[in-house]
C-alpha cells in the first residue's frame, strides 16, 4: 500500500513539474524575445502609426536583417520543443499567437517587404517627422533620447535608402504614376530654418519644471542637429528618389508584373487578411458585396425622394452646401459631439471600458486615421481632415465611430491594458483592427446613430468603399487591371472626389493586400455574431460578445473564431 501511494505521489509530482516547466519555458522564450525586440527596436506586426523614435534608431543593414531572421528561427526551434499538452489555458493562447507571429515573420523574410519601406501614404521619413507631435516630452530623459534620435537619423535614413537601392537591383520598385508627386513628402522637411521643421515641435512646449538654461540648451542642440544632420539626410533621400529611383520606376501598376510578384501578392493577401482566401475568392466576394450594398443605397435615394441618376445623386452630395460644415472648428466640434455621444452609449454594448482617452486633431496631410498612444502618459489621437470641403458631414458619424469609439481607440486602449505578455498589447492584425473599425460603423445603427438618411447613406458609402477595395486591389495586383480601370470602378461606386479616388487607387497600388483587410475582417466578425445569436438565442449577451471579441487583443481571424466558439459553449452552460 505504501509503495502504491509513493508511486502515485511521484507520478503526480513529475506531472506537475512538467506542467510548470512548460509554462515557465514558454514565458522565458516570450520574455527574451521581447527583450531582443526592444534591443533591436523592431516590433513585428505593430501599428506603424504607433512608432515613436526613442534614442538610437533601428538598424536596417543586410547584417541586421539577417541577425533578426536568425534569431526568429532560433525562437521557432525553441517553441517546437515546448510541450503544449501541459500548458495552461492562458499560456496556450500565448503560445498559439506567438508561434503564429514567428512563423509569419519567418515567411516575411522570404518575400520582398524590405524593398518597400515607403508607400503612397507614408514612409520612414514621414513617420519620423510626424511622431514627435504625438509624444510625451515630460522629462530631461525624453529630450535626451530624442536628441539621440535626431543625431542618428542620417544613418537610419541611409540604411532605408540602401534597401530601396537593393529593390532597384531586384526589380522591386513602385509604380511610376502613383509616385510622381511623392518627392513632395520629402521636400516638405527640407527647411531653411530649424524652427520650421516638424521635428522642432517638442522644443516649443517644454515642461514647466524646466528652467531657462535647460530650455536654451535643448533648443540650441535641436537646431544644430536639425540643420547639420536631419535636413541634409532629407536632402539625400530627395536626391536619390528624384535622380535614381523614379527614372527606374515600375511601368505596370500590379505587383504581379514584377518577378515573383504573383506569389508576393498571395503572401500579402494572407498577411493582411489572416485568412487563406485566394485573390479570386476575395475578388468574387467583393463583387457580391458591392451588389448588395448598392441595393441598400438605392433604397435611401428613393427614401429621400431624389429625382435623378445615381451619378447625379453623388454629384448632389458632393456640391450641396447642407453637407458641409461652416469652418474647421465646426468640423472638430461636430466630431467631438459624435464621439462623446457614443461614449455615453458604450456601457450598453460593452461590459469593460478602458482607462485611457483620446484627443481629436485636424490633419491636412493624410485624411482620417487613429494614432495609438506610445504609453499611458499620452492619449490616443483621432486625426481627421478638418477642411470643410474635404470632410462631408454625412460621413462624419461613420468615420468617428470607426476611428475613435467604439472603433480603433476602444480596441487599442483595451489591448494596451490587458494583463498579457507585452507583445500582445501592441500586436496589430490589420483584418482584426480594420474589421472591428468597420463593424463599429454598423454598430452605430444599433446605438441610435444615422437618424438622418443622408448620414446612413454615408455609412453605406463607407461600406461600399471597403467592398470596392476587394475588387480593385485584387483586380490591380492579380488580374492585370490598369490604374485607370481601377480609378473608374472606384469613382463609379463611391461619392469620393476625383482626387480622393486617384489617391486611394495609388495607395492600393503601393500597398498590395492591405486594403483587403477591412471588409474581410468585418465580414468574419459579423459572421461570428450571427452564429452566436442563432445558437444562443435569449442567452446572447451583446456586452459579453463584444468584450470577448476585443478582450484578447488583436487576433488572426482563425484564432478569433476559436475564441468565439469557446465563448458560445460556455454561454450555453449558463
Amino acid at each position: 500500500m505504501f509503495n502504491k501511494v509513493l508511486v502515485a505521489f511521484t507520478f503526480t509530482a513529475l506531472s506537475w513539474n512538467t506542467f510548470a516547466d512548460a509554462n515557465k519555458d514558454l514565458s522565458n522564450i516570450i520574455d527574451q524575445h521581447w527583450q531582443n525586440a526592444e534591443k533591436e527596436k523592431v516590433f513585428f506586426r505593430t501599428d506603424p502609426d504607433g512608432w515613436k523614435p526613442n534614442a538610437k534608431l533601428a538598424e536596417f543593414t543586410p547584417q541586421a536583417i539577417a541577425r533578426r531572421e536568425a534569431y526568429n528561427n532560433q525562437v521557432l526551434e525553441r517553441l517546437s520543443k515546448v510541450d503544449t499538452q501541459t500548458l495552461s489555458k492562458e499560456q496556450l493562447m500565448n503560445y498559439r499567437l506567438f508561434k503564429y507571429e514567428r512563423e509569419t515573420e519567418a515567411q516575411s523574410h522570404q518575400y520582398q517587404d524590405k524593398y518597400f519601406p515607403i508607400n503612397f501614404l507614408s514612409g520612414w521619413h514621414t513617420y519620423f517627422a510626424e511622431a514627435p507631435a504625438n509624444m510625451a516630452f515630460l522629462t530631461s530623459e525624453d529630450y535626451d533620447n530624442f536628441l539621440i534620435s535626431l543625431a542618428d537619423y542620417p544613418r537610419f535614413n541611409q540604411e532605408n535608402i540602401n534597401l530601396m537601392k537593393a529593390g532597384l537591383t531586384a526589380g522591386y520598385v513602385h509604380h511610376c504614376e502613383s509616385f510622381k508627386d511623392y518627392h513632395q513628402t520629402i521636400s516638405a522637411h527640407i527647411v531653411k530654418t530649424p524652427k520650421d521643421s516638424a521635428l522642432f515641435e517638442p522644443f516649443t512646449r517644454f515642461p514647466k519644471t524646466f528652467n531657462q538654461q535647460q530650455k536654451s540648451t535643448y533648443s540650441a542642440q535641436a537646431k544644430e542637429l536639425i540643420t547639420s544632420a536631419v535636413v541634409n539626410a532629407y536632402q539625400n533621400f530627395y536626391d536619390f528618389f528624384v535622380n535614381d529611383y523614379m527614372p527606374n520606376c515600375r511601368k505596370e501598376p500590379g505587383i504581379a508584373s514584377a518577378k515573383g510578384g504573383a506569389d508576393y501578392y498571395a503572401y500579402t493577401a494572407n498577411y493582411y487578411t489572416t485568412t487563406d482566401a485566394t485573390p479570386k475568392q476575395i475578388h468574387d466576394l467583393g463583387l457580391s458585396e458591392v451588389k448588395r450594398i448598392r441595393v441598400e443605397m438605392q433604397a435611401i435615394i428613393d427614401q429621400v425622394g431624389f429625382n435623378g441618376s445615381y451619378a447625379e445623386f453623388l454629384q448632389f452630395l458632393a456640391t450641396d452646401p447642407q453637407f458641409y460644415a461652416a469652418d474647421r472648428q465646426d468640423v472638430l466640434e461636430k466630431t467631438a459631439f459624435i464621439t462623446m455621444k457614443m461614449y455615453g452609449k458604450l456601457p450598453t454594448f460593452f461590459g469593460h471600458l478602458p482607462r485611457n482617452t483620446f484627443t481629436i486633431k485636424g490633419s491636412a496631410s493624410r485624411g482620417a486615421f487613429y494614432m495609438p498612444p506610445p504609453d499611458s502618459r499620452t492619449p490616443g489621437t483621432y486625426f481627421l481632415t478638418s477642411e470643410p470641403s474635404q470632410q462631408p458631414l454625412y460621413n462624419l458619424e461613420a468615420l468617428s465611430l470607426h476611428e475613435a469609439v467604439p472603433g480603433h481607440h476602444l480596441q487599442n486602449a483595451i489591448a494596451m491594458e490587458l494583463d498579457v505578455p507585452e507583445f500582445r498589447r501592441t500586436l496589430s492584425h490589420s483584418a482584426f483592427g480594420e474589421g472591428w473599425g468597420l463593424y463599429s460603423e454598423r454598430l452605430g445603427k444599433e446605438a441610435g446613430f444615422y437618424q438622418d438618411p443622408y448620414s446612413d447613406y454615408g455609412r453605406l458609402g463607407y461600406e461600399m468603399w471597403r467592398a470596392v477595395r476587394l475588387v480593385v486591389d485584387t483586380g490591380i495586383h492579380a488580374f492585370g487591371w490598369s490604374r485607370q480601370q481601377a480609378i473608374d470602378y472606384l469613382a463609379q461606386h463611391t461619392a469620393l472626389t476625383q482626387k480622393s479616388v486617384e489617391n486611394q487607387i495609388d495607395r492600393y497600388i503601393s500597398w498590395p493586400g492591405q486594403a483587403l483587410s477591412y471588409k474581410m475582417g468585418e465580414i468574419k466578425i459579423r459572421e461570428l455574431r450571427t452564429k452566436a445569436e442563432k445558437q444562443l438565442g435569449a442567452k446572447f449577451d451583446i456586452r459579453s460578445f463584444h468584450d470577448t471579441v476585443i478582450g484578447q487583443g488583436s487576433l488572426p481571424m482563425a484564432v478569433l473564431e476559436d475564441v468565439i466558439n469557446d465563448w458560445i459553449l460556455v454561454q450555453k452552460t449558463k
